[in-house]
């Protein structure tokens, strides 16, 4: 029988690849994956194979490509309408949308980045890097700050052990003591911002979802251009965002969410 470790290992190996395949956001050949892959060609490749045959990679005979497979497509669906926040806060940021009229952002936490479950486009789309099942950072976008804010002290400090602290932009917070003081102004704000620290020209005001045991379970986001409006105009904004993040808490107050486990599984005999 195989060991745990080596079972585990394998698991890793695999995660790995499906996760640089995905990477490529488009089908993509065995040369690409193999130039950035850390395995050997005859590990990775099969691996390419036993994912393809559990169907979690299909391949593309004629172009000789690799993509994403069915069966993951149904694991993620499932996965978006058990563990995330998307189906129970759609009819709050559905309402949301159409009362400010701008680009509305839901987010989770995801191992200490940002990952964005849904979206609604502003009546003007705006161009910008987030979109539903993209993973940002946390240090530099509003919806990252404002959960981080609000993590109790042993994840947050976990979470900042986490961060790049690539500065992306000239406003891009570039330490992790810059990070704590902001997160300091945050929690006695209630509310973050994003000051062009992602992406150029791009600004917003987020709001955390909060349970009433204060545990953090998302955000949500109003973002704009700078070209479009400003901080102080978006930050008019909190009172109406604030009532939508407290709407999709008491929602979801009842709904199943995964949680990091804080200590191990017992192994089976």
């Amino acid at each position: 029988m195989q060991s745990s470790q080596t079972a585990s290992g394998t698991v890793k190996k695999a995660l790995l690849v499906l996760d640089q395949v995905a990477s490529f956001e488009r089908p993509v050949r065995f040369h690409e994956l193999l130039d950035g892959s850390p395995y050997p060609k005859g590990t990775l490749y099969r691996m390419l194979q036993t994912l393809r045959s559990e169907g979690m990679l299909s391949y593309d005979e004629m172009m000789q490509t690799y993509s994403l497979g069915i069966r993951l497509v149904r694991l993620a669906h499932t996965a978006w309408t058990q563990s995330s926040l998307a189906p129970v806060a759609r009819p709050i940021l559905d309402a949301l949308s159409k009362s400010l009229g701008e680009t509305i952002h839901l987010a989770q936490l995801d191992n200490a980045q940002v990952l964005y479950v849904d979206k609604r486009n502003a009546k003007s789309a705006i161009e910008m890097f987030s979109q539903a099942g993209k993973v940002g950072p946390a240090y530099c976008t509003g919806v990252g700050k404002a959960m981080l804010a609000f993590l109790p002290e042993n994840e947050l400090s976990r979470a900042l052990e986490l961060q790049s602290y690539h500065r992306f932009t000239p406003h891009t917070l570039g330490t992790e003591q810059e990070l704590s003081a902001e997160l300091e102004n945050i929690r006695s704000r209630g509310y973050a911002f994003d000051r062009e620290e992602h992406e150029p020209g791009i600004i917003c005001i987020a709001m955390p979802i909060l349970t009433q045991a204060k545990q953090v379970i998302g955000a949500i986001s109003v973002t704009s251009t700078t070209s479009r409006t400003s901080l102080d105009q978006l930050e008019t904004l909190a009172p109406k965002m604030q009532d939508a993040a407290s709407d999709i808490a008491r929602t979801a107050e009842h709904w199943r969410f995964p949680v990091e486990q804080k200590t191990k599984e017992p192994l089976e005999n």
